[in-house]
């Protein structure tokens, strides 16, 4: 049974509607729809969010226009060249990890045959009819670049790696490149 009550407060006059609740036997009062109770209304309070101010030109924004900086953008380092002839050589990718007798024998360490226990990334690239004079290498962080005048190799590397500490030797007899990389991951102090 619903009941309209009005009545007159000091400050205001108010609404308030007269509710029985069937199940548990008693009546309550409560704010008229029509008067002040919103959806907005329920629930705690809510405070005015807070808006960051955009960076000005003094902050290291170059151009008002730019919705991101340049540490927020990740790009390729380097994009496929479409347009050059050269094939592709054939290569493989291999990991190292340095292991001791009391991870062989004992397992007394937290290492596993898994590719987070290793600490190097050793690259095989084939290149046949091509001498080591004509070797051309670029190693960056996530990117390999080997070129020939009969080759090219565009690679993006599965694991960050330290190019500064890596190393290559030349094969003649096989006629291969063997670019060991350091791996360079974020949690490694974790696995050694």
């Amino acid at each position: 049974m619903k009941m309209n009550l009005s009545f007159l407060n000091k400050t205001q006059s108010k609404s308030l509607l007269l509710v029985s609740l069937p199940y548990v036997g008693c009546m309550q009062l409560i704010p008229n729809a029509a008067s002040s109770a919103t959806p907005a209304s329920i629930g705690p309070a809510q405070t005015k969010p807070v808006i960051p101010k955009p960076k000005t030109a003094s902050e290291g924004k170059s151009d008002s226009k730019e919705i991101w900086d340049n540490e927020q953008v990740v790009t390729a380092t380097r994009l496929k060249d479409e347009f050059d002839p050269r094939p592709s050589p054939s290569y493989d990718i291999t990991y190292r990890q340095a292991v001791g007798t009391e991870d062989v024998f004992l397992g007394m360490t937290n290492r596993s045959p898994a590719t987070s226990s290793c600490e190097d990334m050793v690259v095989k690239i084939s290149l046949p009819d091509t001498k080591f004079a004509e070797v051309q290498l670029d190693v960056e962080e996530a990117f390999l670049d080997c070129r020939t005048p009969t080759h090219k190799l565009s690679l993006h590397l599965p694991h960050k790696v330290e190019s500064e500490k890596g190393s290559a030797k030349w094969d003649a007899s096989k006629e291969t490149l063997v670019v060991t990389l350091r791996l360079n991951r974020e949690y490694d102090y974790m696995n050694f």
